[in-house]
């Protein structure tokens, strides 16, 4: 299923400018990781992973969308050295390469004999159920285990490998885009181009010192493809000198891999040596890792960039075991990145000014009307860093009490007599149901704060609060650091963090 399709189906389900039939029912999710446990009833621990009771309205798949890419190929044409380019460039991310050659079906001793007579670049040489089960689970964000196949005496060796889900999953194999089936699990498609004569020198090397095969037999099966344009004006002689060329390697690539060339969404001539191609992928990726599926929905909304460093972080944050002292150091620098991001939303003017060497730099001024207002008591969290960030900066506060699930009662507001004609940034490090925001927001309007001047920053937020404000100020822009995956019975934010202030100010 395409990120596009999560979209809709998510339109659907919040009823959001939906005209068609209710998406199916959704699962239930969970989330993969380090084995914590967050401060949030109803949550309980099974086989290494975080599983959650309380009914949601969106699934793993649909907020942490995994990619998958599939990377194909005629064989050696350099589809391991694009991979492995392209995983050295997203070293900030998760990223797991499975390749397609571990399915391959081992052998009994019967076919052993006959090994010579076994074409290996036939689909049917591969195990194309056990890849998609593995594909599936892990694009489901579960763990599998991959088989260790060994080239040598083609059987699998225990123990398998075993790959935990990730942001992104990286298929590669010269037939991975043969198979329909294993096509629509993809989110890119990559046919990677290398002449044939390249491909040879490289399987001549790969399968004789890493696969430990007879040079003789490597020749016998695949030397015809360095012909391969001879063999078109004078195929018949050819073949006579080389029959395993009709028999395996020219049926093979011909029916099965350079037919599937048609189905990718990039051809990279040369392989790795073509490195604008490959800088452009993951380019690509990196743009749909930064994508959340509701901002495809909500552009105002604004997730910052995920990196080992923040889900380290948030980690820390969100596990009941951790420290006072530990939540409260962890969350400030969230915090401060949070607000950091917040600010480079606001309106500049180009400035050029002098450098102390006499030389001129072209640079921006941000606008300097600028105000805070803290939701309290949570939002004075957030204080201290939007200080940090903007010297003498003045903030407000709005003191709201719950009434009921659904009601809110404005309880005692200090803001600045002039804040109509700032632009405000929202404080509130949790966005839950959105009750409590959607009434600041009120308030704020009131004032006479333009509702497009607001930038309302958080921590995490849940689709329920997003949608909930997003629908009512449409103008208004959200910055956060993570979406979570829904709201629990008692509107409590899952997985989340706990009651915030409480964890920040060690009241609990």
């Amino acid at each position: 299923m395409d990120s596009d399709t999560l979209a809709e189906q998510i339109k659907e389900h919040f009823k959001y400018d939906a005209s068609e039939a209710p998406a199916p029912p959704l699962k239930q999710p969970f989330v993969i990781g380090k084995n914590i446990v967050s401060p949030t009833e109803n949550d309980t621990q099974n086989n290494g992973f975080i599983c959650f009771s309380a009914p949601c309205l969106l699934t793993y798949d649909m907020l942490h969308f995994i990619k998958l890419t599939g990377v194909a190929g005629g064989t050696a044409s350099g589809k391991t050295t694009v991979c492995n380019m392209i995983i050295a460039q997203l070293h900030d991310q998760r990223v797991v390469l499975v390749n397609q050659d571990s399915f391959y079906c081992p052998l009994s001793d019967g076919k052993l004999e006959k090994v010579l007579e076994i074409n290996f670049d036939h689909p049917d040489a591969f195990n194309t159920e056990l890849l998609l089960a593995c594909m599936d689970k892990l694009k489901n964000g579960q763990a599998v285990s991959i088989p260790n196949y060994d080239f040598k005496t083609h059987k699998n060796i225990e123990p398998g490998r075993k790959i935990n889900a990730s942001d992104v999953i990286i298929l590669e194999g010269i037939l991975v885009l043969h198979d329909p089936r294993v096509r629509d699990l993809m989110n890119m498609k990559i046919f990677v181009d290398t002449d044939c004569d390249v491909r040879l020198a490289r399987r001549i090397q790969r399968d004789t010192v890493e696969r430990g095969r007879d040079i003789d037999n490597v020749l016998d099966q695949i030397f015809p493809q360095l012909l391969i344009s001879v063999l078109y004006l004078c195929a018949a002689n050819m073949q006579c000198l080389f029959p395993s060329y009709d028999k395996f390697v020219k049926p093979s690539f011909e029916e099965y891999i350079l037919p599937s060339k048609k189905y990718a969404d990039i051809i990279i001539p040369r392989g790795g040596d073509n490195d604008i191609a490959v800088d452009l992928i993951v380019q690509h990726i990196r743009t749909k890792l930064g994508q959340h599926d509701i901002c495809k929905i909500y552009p105002n909304v604004f997730i910052i960039r995920l990196t080992f460093q923040i889900r380290g972080m948030h980690t820390l944050i969100r596990d009941v075991k951790t420290t006072k002292h530990d939540f409260v150091f962890y969350a400030d620098r969230l915090i401060r990145l949070v607000v950091e991001h917040g600010l480079g939303h606001l309106p500049f003017t180009e400035k050029q000014i002098t450098t102390p060497t006499g030389s001129v730099y072209s640079g921006v001024v941000f606008c300097r009307r600028l105000c805070g207002v803290s939701i309290i008591r949570s939002g004075e969290s957030m204080e201290n860093a939007l200080r940090a960030c903007c010297k003498g900066i003045k903030i407000g506060k709005i003191l709201i009490h719950g009434e009921g699930n659904d009601g809110r009662q404005l309880i005692y507001e200090n803001l600045p007599d002039d804040i109509a004609s700032r632009h405000v940034l929202l404080l509130d490090p949790v966005l839950a149901s959105g009750n409590s925001a959607v009434k600041a927001i009120s308030l704020l309007l009131s004032k006479g704060v333009a509702e497009s001047n607001i930038i309302f920053l958080n921590l995490i937020a849940a689709p329920e609060g997003i949608h909930a404000v997003c629908k009512k100020f449409p103008t208004l822009k959200i910055v956060t650091s993570e979406i979570d995956m829904s709201l629990n019975k008692d509107l409590r934010v899952i997985p989340g963090m706990g009651e915030f202030g409480d964890r920040y100010f060690g009241t609990d």
